[in-house]
Formats: C-alpha cells, structure tokens, sequence
C-alpha cells in the first residue's frame, strides 16, 4: 500500500502535466489564429470586401491575446482564437464570392458589347449589300418611273406562249429575292402583259400566269406571300407598236414594281 502522503504530490503533478498541455494547445490555437488574420489584413481587396468581418477577426484575436496573459483561462483563448480564426476564413470567402460576382459582372458585359458589336456589324453588312444589290436591279433593266423602281423582266425569260420560267430567269430572280430579304419592308405588284396577237382573253390570262408564276418562284424561295402582288393586263399599257416582231417582244414582259423602303406601293393601273 502506498502512503498516503505520496497522493497529493501526484494529483499536483498531472495538475502540472494538464496544464502544460493546455498551454501548448492554447498557444498553437493562438499562433494559427494570428498567421490567418495577418494572411487577410495584407490583402487590400479583402479589407475593401470584407471590412467588418476583418475587424471582428481582430478583435477577437486581441481578445484571445489578453486572456492568454491569465491563468486559468485556457478555455477563453482557445474560444477567441478559433472566433478570430472564423472570422478571417469569411473574410476571404466573402470577398472572393464579391470577385466573382464583379468577374461575371464583367464578363456579362463583354458579351453583351460583342453581340451589340456583332448585330452593328450585320447591320452595315446588310445596308452595304442592300445597296449594292440597289445597283444591280438598275443595271438589269431596273428604272425610276413616276410609278416607283421598275425591274422589266423580258418574254426571253419564259417559255414560248407559255407561263413557265426558262433556266434563265433563275439568276435574275434570285437577285430580287436577295433584294427582298435584305429588306423586309419592301414590297412588290408583279405585271404581266402581252402583245395583241391571239385572242385577248387568252392573252389576258397568259400574263395573269406569268406574273403568278413570278410571285410563286419567290414564295418558294421564303418571301411572304404578302408582300407580293400579282397582276396580268393581257394587251394593255403597250411600250412599243406591235405591227413588228422587235415591237411585240418588247409588249410580251413582266414588270416587277418595288415599294419604298416603308413598303409604300403606287396605285395599280
């Protein structure tokens, strides 16, 4: 049996042991806590994002600092040094969620500059293109009348005595669907007519078909049939005398009348 007196020199050094583990804990929870709030206070972005979190870190650090000078209060060090600890790893967090936040910001921007960039680009593309193709319909037999812009589209580009389109007219038409599509107001009255051989109500009816078959070959091609006109006046509204054959060429046509650029049609004939 151990004597008596022996058991308070052992409760007083595990007291001793205890208290230089609490010591080592409590200094390595204050160190770490001190290294983390100097790694965000060195930061300029994260004082500017986090300021309020960054302070509560260090006063909860100068807390820790002024317990660890007590004895017996181990517990309160380690509880302020962990708050401080905390408080700098929201700081960090909070500022990197601001970051990324200005960075889609940002980024959102950029975008929206490029497509805005983009759509200015197809823009001017489509006005250049518009013009040009302006230039082309004069040159293919396109004239200014009192009536608007006038395209003729000659008897050549059909079939004899026919409504058919010849391989021919493929290439010229395709140069007016271009033309509609680059402006979507724009609209068109497709004429036809015809010389006074034959009998006039077949006649009629034969430029009524050709200047259908017109509007039905741009239709085909995604022009809205409700930008497009159709009518045939047969004999009438000559532009040469029929007694020749260079004459009646000239009457067997179809003209394509074009609107304004606010889609404004003349009265038909």
């Amino acid at each position: 049996m151990k004597p008596v007196y022996l058991i308070p020199a052992l409760l007083v050094a595990l007291g001793a042991l205890s208290g230089c583990a609490t010591h080592e804990s409590q200094q390595q929870q204050l160190e770490d806590a001190a290294m983390t709030f100097q790694s965000i206070s060195e930061v300029p972005q994260i004082l500017q994002d986090a300021p309020k979190d960054v302070m509560r870190a260090g006063e909860s650090l100068e807390r820790a600092k002024r317990f660890a000078g007590y004895w017996g209060s181990a517990e309160d060090v380690i509880h302020y040094a962990y708050l401080s600890k905390r408080y700098s790893e929201i700081a960090r967090q909070h500022s990197e969620q601001l970051q990324n936040q200005r960075r889609a910001t940002q980024l959102s921007m950029e975008l929206e500059r490029l497509r805005q960039a983009v759509q200015e680009a197809r823009i001017l593309d489509m006005q250049h293109q518009g013009r040009w193709l302006e230039d082309q319909m004069v040159s293919l037999a396109a004239a200014e009348t009192d009536r608007g812009l006038v395209m003729t589209l000659g008897d050549v580009l059909f079939r004899a005595a026919s409504a058919e389109l010849g391989a021919s007219a493929n290439r010229t038409l395709l140069k007016v669907v271009h033309f509609l599509q680059l402006n979507p107001k724009r609209r068109i009255r497709i004429e036809g007519y015809t010389d006074n051989r034959g009998d006039a109500a077949e006649n009629l009816a034969l430029s009524k078909a050709r200047a259908q078959t017109v509007g039905d070959f741009m239709q085909s091609l995604g022009i809205d049939a409700g930008r497009i006109e159709v009518v045939g006046y047969g004999e009438q509204y000559r532009v040469a005398e029929n007694a020749s054959a260079r004459g009646r060429a000239q009457n067997r046509r179809v003209e394509i009348l074009f609107s304004d650029e606010q889609g404004r049609l003349s009265s038909p004939r």
